[in-house]
């Protein structure tokens, strides 16, 4: 079957058809701790490459998978049938509002080119400028800046996609499929959604709330619903001025409480790190200091650094401006990730099962004190950093014990209790 396949898209298809061992390799695995070789891979060249590449997977019964630029952590770009790369669907196309691309273009090329014209797109994941547009949609990304400008889900205007039929749809312009979807949604039971600031888990159906709504469908969906061609994304003017407070805490607990508090100020970023990304610092920190806070504020600079000094329980050890240290600063928490794996020995390293949680902020204490109870019960310890402000972390587990029960259970316990918070 696999030679009969292989024939037809090779005949069919504009761009490259690749089954090479080599190839097949390569494509086995992302950005996170697993591997899955696929068949075949088809780096389409254009919108008629997909949709035909659709059709056959189909005819065949063999499932498809695209991929972005294999940034993820969970494995969505794996697949063991058909690979579809949209590396070359890289158009951009700038209006005053908003801005047009294809979704294989990287976050990097796109943020250049809105720098040029002081505008910025808000969702910034710390991979930054490496992952695909397309991979931002497909997980629903969301970064630092969510507090105030929402996850990717509150900033898109359009998607363009091929269906499991191969039929092109554009929505919301697509009235006919588009009321299908909402008159589905309509019937759905919302009540059991976390009620939490960032979700990536599931279709996002509590955010389809009119008929211009109902491209969000797509929005965190990873492909299950369709191949996103391109999109509309809303970018804004960017910020005239940006302060960028570091705070230091003694204690992980107090940092966490103060959370609540400081989130009242309304910045546009709350962002926690543990020891292991400070010690990568180069500052001089109290040799008591557990953790810091990143919080950021680009408007009424004077008026909210007013507001931060009345509530904030640990120590301010930075006020920076200058966009240069700004930048260099943030350097240093979207380096988390791999602060976190540096220092753990690749013989400790336990594959990513409780990576990423979300829950109420009210309830944050409450996940770093399960997250102790696991350490304990399981003889682990953790590396935590995250979007604190949203009540989401994310976990680095270590452990020189990596039984499949152990790293089973340890999930189960995790999320069970997760849920039970209020989380995804």
């Amino acid at each position: 079957m696999k030679k009969s396949i292989l024939k037809i898209l090779e005949s069919t298809i504009q761009g490259e058809v690749l089954s090479q061992k080599e190839f097949r390799q390569f494509y086995s695995v992302d950005a996170s701790s697993y591997q899955i070789i696929p068949k075949i891979i088809v780096v389409v060249k254009n919108e008629k490459d997909v949709i035909n590449t659709v059709k056959i997977a189909k005819k065949f019964k063999t499932s498809v998978t695209v991929r972005g630029a294999g940034t993820g952590l969970v494995g969505s770009a794996l697949n063991d049938g058909i690979i579809i790369d949209m590396k070359n669907f890289d158009s951009l196309q700038l209006c005053k509002y908003f801005v047009k691309v294809g979704s294989g273009i990287t976050k990097g090329k796109l943020d250049k080119k809105l720098e040029e014209n002081k505008k910025f797109f808000p969702p910034n994941p710390s991979i930054g400028s490496f992952c695909s547009v397309g991979g931002m949609l497909g997980n629903n990304s969301s970064g630092s800046r969510s507090l105030k400008y929402g996850s990717v889900i509150d900033n898109v205007l359009e998607i363009t996609f091929i269906d499991g039929n191969g039929k092109k749809i554009t929505l919301p312009k697509n009235k006919k499929i588009a009321k299908k979807i909402l008159k589905c949604v309509k019937q759905m039971d919302k009540e059991n959604i976390p009620k939490v600031t960032k979700n990536s888990s599931g279709y996002r159906i509590d955010k389809v709330k009119s008929i211009n709504d109902v491209h969000k469908i797509i929005l965190g969906s990873e492909g299950t619903l369709g191949i996103i061609l391109s999109t509309k994304l809303k970018i804004l003017d960017k910020p005239k001025n940006r302060v960028l407070f570091v705070i230091e805490y003694t204690s992980i607990n107090a940092a966490i409480k103060n959370c609540i508090k400081i989130k009242e100020t309304k910045p546009s970023a709350i962002e926690f790190v543990n020891k292991t990304t400070l010690v990568q610092i180069k500052f001089k920190f109290n040799k008591k200091t557990k953790c810091l806070l990143f919080v950021e504020y680009d408007e009424k600079i004077n008026s909210n650094k007013k507001k931060l000094k009345l509530v904030v329980s640990g120590k301010i050890i930075q006020e920076l401006k200058n966009n240069a240290d700004v930048f260099q600063w943030w350097k240093y928490r979207d380096s988390s990730l791999h602060y976190s794996l540096k220092s753990i020995k690749s013989e400790k390293r336990i594959p990513h099962i409780i990576e990423d949680s979300a829950v109420p902020l009210v309830k944050l204490p409450k996940l770093f004190s399960l997250l102790n109870k696991i350490n304990k019960k399981y003889d682990t310890k953790s590396i935590v950093y995250g979007h604190a402000g949203n009540g989401n972390i994310h976990i680095r587990l270590i452990s020189n014990r990596k039984k499949n029960s152990m790293i089973k259970n340890i999930a189960i316990q995790f999320f069970k209790e997760v849920i039970r918070m209020g989380g995804p």
